[in-house]
């Protein structure tokens, strides 16, 4: 029978049109340089979850009002949102946060709107003197600050503040920016602090005051006039252009008598009370958070940033101002980025030289070219499905280094084969070698990619994160193939030759050396001269490697291929025999080392650990104080724990870059991602130098000695943690008590974390509870029948106290720049008096006594109690929870912890309506690998179909 002819028509279409596939191949490569150029460079991936907040603000309103008159009416219409997986809502003083979680299914845009739909439903039943409209925002890993610009100098906040206005808008003005924040400034305020006692004896309210200044700052329209052929508008401009001209206006009271407001108040053009501190190394600082707009390049805004930073400096920034830059994200990203690519490169000479000895040079090189080619392939296809360069994206391509080179193995070893060293015509062996593999080729790629496709299918939160990881390969290995078979072909047509092995034998300087050497030494020229001196200085070891090859590497690849290898093959050969003589034995031992391994993975002493945490390169100590502790008070126990940190690290620590401490604005973990504004919370930042520069220093063990060092502060929680590796998962414990009761459930989660306290399982940090129960409180108990017999009603009551402690913001004062708030309340030391609030008298007309003027005082219907009630209501999926947690020491493995809590809160006995659940972390990581055990099914599956498939 006449053998047939195999070809792979692609294959052999390329071989016959050999230039057009050369020219191919540079534009690929051109092409994929410059798509590697332009692709955003980040850290992690920059990814979206359907995953957003509701944020409502409601000031002078308690804890359980938030929940009553918030929470609960959004919630409502929100559980009746399709895809919705999880609500978690946090209700604290005159702030609620409901976090809506959505199946990863559904698309960011489309959760957003159906939260806003549901939002919408609920505002009939939300309270009508809402001062802002409920906010929705979506969880983006890009809102965490890529750059901190810290500011500090000898001089005046206001002032400090003006030069951080400057750099704020010119880097805002940058595409790459999204927003700056600004933490630890003053902000201006006018502020109309009005005496009660003349108040009252004018007979006049803070209503009457409110109107008034209202009605004088205003520039209204009047239309348009016809004059001399012209229109003209008419306009009557009456805002506030001085400060003084509040101070001027006359105050008309419900008696008629009238007094200027200077009289009875005292305006001024000062700040807002301060409500958050910042430090750097001990220092007052403003601090810029900057936020980079999704999709741009990270290290390109950073070096914008930082030469904006570096011109002002020169040209508008004082001497005696201090700019520090910390927490520099760019830093990390291009350390990883050049590591990655560095492990890339080192790879690909590493396959390129093990490739030479079994292959030869010349098919080694042949072979090793489809690495870069495959990835450049692969860079033009990532803008196109939205992939940035970043770390997951990079190690991708350090698992794809051994494996996209298969395919032109096999492929590139076939044709030599044919060729047989010149003995059949190359174009024709280069055919047939790619139409006899191409069917097995493509089941082994299959199979390869056969694990990862199951992958691509990840869930949820680590699903979001790791999905850049299979797809990446499985278009790279896609690559591969296309490389194998249209380019690798034309390259083995061009350059195969037979071997001279007397030329190996004994080397001679040849032309072809010679000419291939001045052209590169050429382009080395030009490359330095343009300013590429890597590449210059790429192509002289090119030269090199060139000149080795042809003098010592051949002869001693020639003596590999013609001694010892044969040798090898003949030792493995006798192996093999053996082998299949004897096949019960084998498969019997093959069985009983599976089990073996199987016993000794499970009884091993294996640390198994979600996400593995290196050494820190920031160390954060969260600082909490008593619930209702004041931003003052909070900053003086802030600089306590920050001296004992100082202390821990040693004077002048040369690892150390920087200590930001941050009160009140920004003290929340940042895997928590709650914006809300805590005043009795402190959060100490200490970063690192890289770990390149810490001189084989570790900086672990501060983890630990700064766990000592803060301990023993009487009445203040301290958490000690470092930046985590991974995407947000939770702590490692992490035990939810749920239940409706809320005095069981108080009750439960107090005795919960005191029975595991007393067990002392060892490798836990500290159990803390995230329910506080101490907040100070004071009660207005209103005579509703006395007050009711006065014609007083409770929201009048509520209102004047509310005006009176908190204030209202009556109108804006507006100037060249910008705009500010004119808030109207009573003096400081009248509005800080329980005593004086207790006599405050409410002025109204009594239309029952023939519309008198009189005034009650609150002392007449209303006593005064003392109390205390709790700090926030947290809410999951419209239950009550009480969250139980802690990190894990280190030196312990964090499973075996975890399992040792979750043993012993089992043995709890809860009350009747109360669970406790084991979450975070630990929720997580069930959830991851359940999934890889479906997806190693699957991917088993798919091997076995396709290897079952004929070809």
């Amino acid at each position: 029978m006449k053998d047939v002819f195999k070809e792979f028509k692609p294959s052999s279409w390329a071989i016959d049109n050999k230039t057009s596939i050369f020219i191919l191949t540079i534009i690929i490569t051109l092409a994929g340089i410059m798509a590697y150029n332009g692709l955003p460079k980040e850290n992690f991936p920059d990814i979206s979850l359907p995953q957003l907040f509701v944020t409502v603000v409601h000031p002078g309103t308690s804890p359980g009002d938030m929940e009553n008159l918030i929470a609960k009416p959004i919630e409502k219409q929100l559980k009746s949102a399709s895809g919705v997986k999880k609500i978690t809502s946090n209700s604290v003083q005159d702030f609620t946060s409901i976090m809506v979680e959505f199946n990863t299914d559904v698309k960011v845009a489309d959760a957003k709107q159906r939260v806003k739909d549901a939002v919408d439903k609920a505002r009939t039943d939300l309270p009508n003197d809402l001062k802002q409209e409920p906010a929705v925002t979506e969880i983006n890993f890009s809102e965490i600050p890529i750059l901190f610009i810290n500011l500090s100098g000898d001089m005046e906040l206001n002032k400090l503040k003006n030069y951080a206005d400057d750099i704020k808008d010119k880097i805002e003005s940058l595409k790459e920016i999204s927003r700056v924040e600004m933490v630890g400034a003053l902000d201006r305020e006018i502020q109309i602090n009005v005496d009660m006692y003349k108040m009252q004896a004018a007979q006049i309210a803070l209503g009457d005051i409110e109107r008034a200044v209202a009605f004088e700052n205003m520039s209204i329209s009047g239309g348009t006039v016809s004059t001399d052929g012209m229109r003209r508008t008419i306009g009557v401009k009456g805002e506030f252009k001085d400060v003084n001209q509040i101070s001027n206006i006359i105050i008309a009271g419900a008696s008629g008598a009238a007094v200027y407001l200077k009289d009875i108040a005292e305006v001024k053009d000062t700040y807002k009370e301060q409500e958050s501190f910042a430090r750097l190394d001990g220092k007052n600082v403003i601090t810029l958070n900057v936020v980079k707009r999704t999709g741009y390049n990270l290290i390109e805004a950073t070096d914008k940033m930082k030469a904006i930073v570096s011109e002002m400096q020169e040209k508008d920034l004082p001497a005696n101002l201090t700019v520090t830059l910390t927490g520099d994200q760019s830093d990390s990203t291009r350390t990883t980025l050049h590591d990655l690519i560095n492990t890339i490169i080192i790879g690909f000479i590493l396959v390129l030289l093990i490739l030479m000895f079994f292959m030869g040079t010349t098919n080694a090189f042949f072979v090793a070219a489809s690495v870069p080619l495959s990835m450049f392939l692969a860079f033009l296809f990532m803008p196109a499905i939205g992939f940035t360069m970043n770390m997951i994206v990079l190690f991708a391509f350090l698992l794809a280094l051994g494996i996209v080179v298969d395919d032109a193995i096999v492929v590139i070893e076939n044709t030599h084969r044919i060729y047989d060293n010149g003995k059949k015509n190359i174009k024709e062996a280069a055919k047939l070698a790619a139409g006899e593999v191409f069917l097995p080729v493509l089941s082994g790629t299959l199979t390869t990619l056969a694990p990862f496709i199951p992958l691509a299918f990840w869930t949820g939160t680590i699903g979001e994160f790791m999905y850049y990881l299979p797809i990446t390969l499985i278009v790279t290995l896609l690559a591969s193939l296309l490389v194998a078979y249209i380019i690798n072909p034309v390259f083995a047509v061009q350059y195969m030759k037979p071997h001279d092995d007397e030329q190996i034998k004994n080397p001679k300087l040849t032309r072809g050396l010679k000419v291939s050497s001045i052209m590169l030494i050429a382009i080395s020229l030009l490359l330095h001269l343009a300013g590429s001196h890597a590449m210059g200085n790429f192509m002289l070891v090119v030269i090199g490697f060139n000149f080795l090859n042809h003098f010592y590497l051949q002869r001693i690849i020639f003596n590999f291929q013609e001694n010892s290898w044969p040798r090898f093959k003949e030792w493995y050969g006798r192996k093999l025999e053996w082998s299949l003589r004897r096949p019960k034995t084998l498969v019997l031992a093959t069985v009983v080392l599976f089990f073996v391994s199987l016993v000794a993975m499970m009884f091993g002493r294996n640390e198994f650990v979600f996400f593995p945490s290196s050494d820190p390169n920031v160390i954060y100590a969260y600082v909490k104080a008593p619930i209702g502790t004041d931003q003052a008070k909070t900053d003086s126990i802030a600089k306590i724990v920050e001296g004992r940190v100082y202390k821990a690290l040693g004077s002048n620590n040369p690892i150390v870059t920087s200590v930001i401490t941050n009160v009140a604005v920004g003290t929340n973990d940042a895997n928590e991602f709650d914006p809300s504004i805590q005043p009795h919370k402190a959060k100490i930042t200490v970063a690192f130098k890289k770990f390149s520069d810490r001189d084989g220093i570790s900086s672990k063990k501060y983890l630990t000695d700064i766990r000592e060092a803060v301990k023993g502060i009487p009445g203040v929680e301290i958490t000690v943690d470092q930046e985590q590796g991974g995407p947000p998962v939770g702590k490692p414990i992490n035990l939810e008590v749920r239940g409706d009761k809320f005095e069981d459930l108080v009750k439960a989660s107090e005795d919960l974390r005191r029975y595991l306290i007393a067990e002392d399982v060892p490798g836990v940090e500290q159990l803390k509870s995230d329910f506080e129960i101490s907040k100070p409180e004071i009660v207005f108990n209103i005579d509703r029948e006395r007050a009711n017999r006065e014609g007083i009603s409770t929201a009048q009551i509520g209102m004047e106290i509310r005006n009176a402690v908190f204030g209202s913001e009556i109108s804006k004062f507006r100037d060249d720049n910008d705009e500010y708030p004119i808030q109207l309340r009573y003096e400081y030391d009248q509005r800080t008096n329980v005593d004086a609030l207790k006599n405050t008298k409410i002025t109204y007309r009594d239309m029952n006594m023939g519309g008198i003027v009189r005034q009650v005082p609150l002392s007449a219907f209303c006593e005064i109690q003392y109390s205390s009630t709790y700090g926030g209501i947290k809410r999951i999926n419209q239950k009550r929870v009480i969250t139980i947690s802690s990190n894990v020491l280190a030196g312990y493995d964090p499973n075996g912890v975890v399992t040792s809590v979750q043993k012993k809160a089992a043995q709890f006995q809860a009350p009747e309506g109360v669970e406790v659940v084991l979450t975070g972390q630990s929720e997580e990581q069930a959830e991851t690998m359940s999934f890889l055990g479906t997806a190693m099914l699957v991917s088993l599956g798919l091997i076995f179909l396709i290897l079952c498939i004929p070809i």
